[in-house]
């Protein structure tokens, strides 16, 4: 991790109250949303786990489908723009709440989601916060995030070396695997952000 949880957790409140806006102009990030949406395909009676759930576009967006939908992330500025935005909205199954990758604060799982947040980890954390979300048991998990499909291109506006520290498409998916997950679909969105869509694999 380029900077600490302290910092990130800092640097997130800040922006909490623009943060939709910015986000939102960058054709990529809205149409990881979307994929990540729409691999996640809760049924009734899920618990869906959002990870980095920021301002609570995923979370939001799955709780009509779910049973209840915990968001968890480490900035209480997002998490409170999320709270206002499920309170104008009406939903009350969503809980917003601290927790990190690999310390998320939730036991179990039916369907686990983040998007745009797992980048901030080094390949090794990378690698613990997919050992923990394998161990909460869920049968799918999507992850939309910036990842290199190619060769790494600082220039393009996704990596910034101060902050993030992406992964190859090829380490993710070796991790989930080597955790118990079947790689069941990958969608290139941009050569440095894709989802990759995992699922329980089964037992023989």
């Amino acid at each position: 991790m380029k900077k600490s949880l302290e910092e990130h957790a800092a640097r997130f409140d800040d922006v909490a109250g623009e943060y939709d806006d910015s986000q939102n102009d960058t054709e990529e990030y809205r149409a990881c949303v979307s994929l990540v949406v729409e691999h996640a395909a809760p049924e009734e009676g899920d618990t869906v786990v959002d990870l980095g759930t920021g301002t609570g576009a995923i979370a939001l967006a799955l709780a009509d489908d779910a049973e209840k939908v915990i968001g968890r992330d480490i900035s209480e500025g997002m998490m409170e723009r999320a709270q206002e935005k499920a309170d104008e909205q009406g939903i009350e199954n969503v809980e917003f709440g601290e927790g990190r990758f690999r310390e998320p604060n939730v036991e179990e799982a039916d369907i686990v989601v983040s998007n745009f947040a797992m980048h901030h980890l080094s390949d090794e954390e990378k690698r613990e916060a997919i050992e923990v979300i394998a161990e909460m048991g869920p049968r799918r998990f999507v992850l939309g995030d910036v990842m290199f499909f190619g060769l790494p291109d600082p220039d393009e506006p996704f990596y910034g070396p101060e902050v993030d520290d992406p992964s190859t498409v090829g380490h993710l998916a070796d991790v989930m695997t080597d955790v118990g997950f079947s790689l069941v679909a990958v969608e290139r969105v941009h050569e440095q952000v894709g989802v990759l869509v995992a699922e329980r694999a089964e037992e023989v």
